[in-house]
């Protein structure tokens, strides 16, 4: 009998299909994963044969020889785990990271023909697990590889947070002489559908190819497989939780575009961070540093836990222009006029807050309501159109490496592209 993890071929009344069995939560069906990385069930009432092709622990990866040529660059892959460095679990059908930096050459043997490949595990994790030690552990193994010689690095990461991670090391990365490329997938590495290897090899040719010395995300521009984006590592959003597609840059344009057929490299933005001469970072973050979204029906409460526990730094998701509840038009919303004391509370309590719009485009005008002067007064700052998750990445790391005053300057000043001082106004702010 075939188990689950076994390529079979299956023959059914209307047709004959090769996948891989997957497990099945009904009796009555059966599960296969074709090539193209989708699932098919078949009634087993309408299935008429069922052969194994191959069993599971017959399907070994045999290790590759890597072959260094001298006459191309080194570039370190740094493997934290996510979408990109997995395949399917054959025994519960889901799918979990378990693909060592080694099987990532293996998997993807056009990146030697573009680089050698030092890869190196720094942890296996889901993105949702990050902590903000997690960027200073980061940014550690990059000054390893810059001192060994490497000419371009690659982090490979789940998406989910991928570019709040991109945000918070462009701004531990002061400087450097080498690119640094944060490059995720949305489809996992053995799915036929998958990004993976595209997102890759453009992330490849863009290091080897350019001047670029900062810290950039690589992923699909459309959903095709044609280009990719190099986007802004400060200014970039997740906006669909499965597509191909789904980065994308916020109130500003891609830095460029690689095509991945003839590997053409187009700039888009004219003004982008060069190779430096060294490395710099202040890879502090102070943990300390929170953020809140305004949702209705909030409670003062929800504020004075910031004060109470003592943070150092607070971003607020606000609504529109910039705005919390805070004032009482009518008796239901009586239980407001004690969020403003509590905003006050807060801040008093030497707590930097800063304030970010939940609307992905635009930027925040505290200037035009009066709630919005109401909070000004109280000592909110404005973040202007900085995305409140770059905001909170922000915050921590001045906090991590400025004394206070330095971090209430410096958080509403464009430091690595975060913020736009003019946004001008266009027809389509959003491109499909």
């Amino acid at each position: 009998m075939p188990d689950p993890g076994d390529k079979v071929k299956l023959v059914a009344k209307q047709e004959t299909v090769e996948g891989i069995l997957m497990p099945s939560s009904d009796a009555n069906v059966v599960l296969l994963k074709l090539d193209n990385g989708y699932n098919v069930g078949f009634e087993k009432k309408e299935i008429t044969k069922m052969e194994v092709l191959l069993k599971k622990n017959e399907k070994k990866v045999q290790e590759r020889k890597v072959i260094q040529d001298e006459n191309l660059p080194i570039i370190s892959i740094l493997h934290t785990g996510g979408t990109i460095a997995s395949k399917v679990d054959y025994r519960t059908g889901g799918v979990v990271a378990s693909f060592s930096p080694a099987e990532l050459v293996e998997m993807f043997p056009e990146l030697q023909t573009i680089a050698n490949i030092d890869s190196e595990l720094i942890s296996q994790m889901w993105s949702d697990d990050l902590r903000f030690a997690h960027f200073s552990l980061i940014a550690k193994k990059i000054e390893e590889h810059v001192k060994k010689g490497t000419k371009g690095i690659i982090i490979g990461m789940g998406t989910d947070n991928l570019a709040v991670a991109a945000a918070a090391l462009s701004f531990i990365v002061e400087a450097s002489p080498v690119p640094i490329i944060f490059v995720g997938a949305q489809r996992s590495s053995d799915r036929g559908s998958s990004d993976a290897a595209m997102n890759l090899v453009c992330a490849a040719e863009f290091i080897t190819k350019t001047d670029f010395g900062g810290v950039a995300i690589c992923m699909h521009e459309t959903a095709s497989d044609e280009t990719c984006s190099i986007l802004p590592a400060a200014k970039t959003y997740k906006l669909h939780s499965s597509r191909r597609d789904a980065f994308k840059p916020i109130n500003t344009d891609p830095l460029a575009r690689i095509n991945f057929k003839t590997k053409k490299i187009e700039f888009i933005q004219k003004e982008y961070p060069r190779k430096s001469a060294k490395l710099i970072l202040r890879p502090n973050m102070e943990e300390k540093v929170g953020l809140l979204k305004i949702h209705v029906n909030m409670f003062p409460e929800q504020f004075e836990f910031f004060a109470d526990k003592k943070y150092k730094g607070l971003v607020i998701e606000g609504t529109g222009l910039g705005h919390t509840p805070g004032q009482t038009p009518n008796p239901e919303a009586a239980l407001h006029k004690k969020i403003y004391p509590a905003i006050k509370k807060l801040i008093d309590s030497g707590c930097i807050v800063v304030m970010a719009t939940q609307c992905l485009f635009g930027g925040v005008n505290m200037n035009v309501y009066d709630k919005g002067r109401d909070l000004l007064h109280l000592g909110v700052i404005p973040g202007k159109d900085m995305l409140a998750n770059t905001a909170l990445v922000k915050l921590s790391w001045l906090l991590g490496n400025y004394s206070k005053e330095e971090a209430k300057k410096m958080v509403g000043e464009n430091l690595r592209g975060e913020i736009n001082e003019r946004l001008m106004f266009v027809d389509e702010f959003i491109k499909e």
